[in-house]
């Protein structure tokens, strides 16, 4: 099946920017895709400072474009993120939504992006931000697919969580930034893909070199092997690649390593 990644330019008018996704979704289902995902932080700037103006109860606003947009195209719709406020508190929030244009899965994004890095990097989500406290997968007649959103990827665990209940493609919307980017974005994707044996993308906004925040970009797919199959550059523009689940299966199958873990001496396990 055909995978659209949309690296979407982010403005800080949303209206625009639910337009422009929409737009770019649309574009996306005429070429074929049939799953299609948006970046992190689709429908407003990355930064603490923003996500309380533009966040959204789910439905909302934003998740009514996206539910409507996946049923008019047919797809499945990976919504990238948005602030979402619920109960008094703020998440960075996923939805995906069905060909029917019902919601199948919501993420809240588990790791909050909280780091250090002396003379180039200080970012704090927790200031604005709570974390989900759960995992996310959704069912598509091609496969099975687990979720995260950028931090999450870090977390090796999650991901073998998600190989472990069966899904074979992991999509993460994200926003690395010029220092995690170039040094880990393409390398955790491999990792995960080859320890899982799965299909992993990535969804990053495009770089705003005046943003508050500078995205990387390269919006990347990696095959069960570990190559990378399709990547953008910096740019707003739309990557497609085609998920092969017969390669999965041919990997899996050489390299057996998922039947061949020693369960008897480690396990990684879901708590809830």
């Amino acid at each position: 099946f055909r995978l659209a990644l949309i690296q979407l330019h982010v403005s800080a008018v949303k209206a625009d920017n639910l337009q422009r996704a929409c737009g770019l979704v649309r574009e996306a289902s005429a070429k074929g895709a049939k799953v299609v995902a948006l970046p992190e932080c689709f429908n407003s700037p990355y930064g603490t400072q923003y996500f309380k103006e533009y966040a959204e109860k789910i439905p909302g606003e934003s998740t009514h474009k996206l539910s409507e947009v996946a049923k008019e195209c047919s797809i499945y719709l990976i919504g990238g993120s948005i602030p979402e406020e619920d109960g008094g508190k703020l998440y960075n929030t996923c939805t995906v939504f069905g060909p029917d244009g019902a919601m199948l899965a919501k993420h809240r994004k588990v790791h909050l992006f909280d780091i250090n890095v002396p003379g180039k990097i200080q970012f704090k989500e927790s200031e604005t931000l709570s974390p989900g406290n759960s995992f996310s997968m959704f069912d598509t007649p091609y496969c099975k697919v687990g979720l995260g959103i950028c931090y999450d990827m870090r977390f090796a665990e999650m991901a073998q969580i998600y190989g472990q209940k069966g899904c074979q493609l992991l999509i993460y919307p994200g926003a690395f930034n010029l220092t995690t980017g170039p040094a880990h974005w393409e390398l955790l994707q491999r990792g995960r893909a080859v320890d899982n044996q799965v299909y992993v993308a990535t969804v990053s906004p495009a770089r705003d070199e005046k943003a508050s925040y500078v995205a990387w970009g390269h919006s990347t797919v990696v095959n069960p092997w570990g190559e990378v199959i399709a990547k953008a550059g910096a740019e707003e523009t739309v990557v497609y690649t085609d998920i092969d689940l017969k390669k999965l299966a041919e990997i899996r199958q050489q390299i057996p390593i998922l039947s061949q873990k020693r369960c008897d001496l480690y396990g990684v396990e879901m708590k809830k």
